[in-house]
């Protein structure tokens, strides 16, 4: 998963701002959920895990913010702009990436606090494995996106677009 996110980087990284700063929130991401499968509850000599699940959690929850209302509303209007298909294929990923971010926000409700980390600590590894697959089901997902409005689009200079930035 985190080799994909280096390779999505590295082919759309230049497209955009906007996207340019998703994908590395979209690498943190993969870090910090890297950093919790597999842990010991607890360690004495490390942040405490629920520690590092809220982590995880809010920066899960900041990208898929970002990308409900940032950057696929400028995929959509990118698309809307070029009116080659790329609106068919929103359509078709959009639902599927609702659903995720809601089985998303879902983990997060229960693992935003130390106490729910506590509460639901032996299913956290099942949990997370859960999250592992539709996080990864996402980022195909939103590659496509990417990959299709880039592909369809690298012949046009992106200057032209009045793009709004964060």
């Amino acid at each position: 998963m985190l080799e994909s996110c280096k390779t999505a980087k590295e082919r759309w990284g230049g497209v955009h701002g906007l996207i340019d700063r998703w994908l590395n929130e979209r690498q943190e991401l993969l870090v910090l959920y890297c950093a919790i499968k597999g842990l010991k509850p607890y360690s004495p000599r490390e942040t405490p895990l629920s520690i590092k699940v809220q982590a995880f959690c809010q920066v899960m929850m900041d990208y898929c913010s970002a990308g409900h209302f940032e950057v696929y509303e400028q995929l959509r209007l990118e698309a809307q702009e070029f009116n080659d298909g790329g609106l068919d294929l929103a359509k078709k990923h959009y639902p599927r990436l609702e659903a995720i971010t809601v089985q998303c926000v879902e983990f997060n409700d229960s693992y935003d606090t130390a106490e729910h980390c506590l509460e639901k600590m032996t299913d956290l590894n099942n949990d997370l494995s859960k999250l592992g697959e539709l996080l990864e089901e996402r980022f195909l997902l939103e590659d496509e996106l990417i990959e299709t409005l880039h592909n369809v689009h690298k012949a046009v200079s992106y200057t032209h677009l009045t793009l709004p930035t964060i």
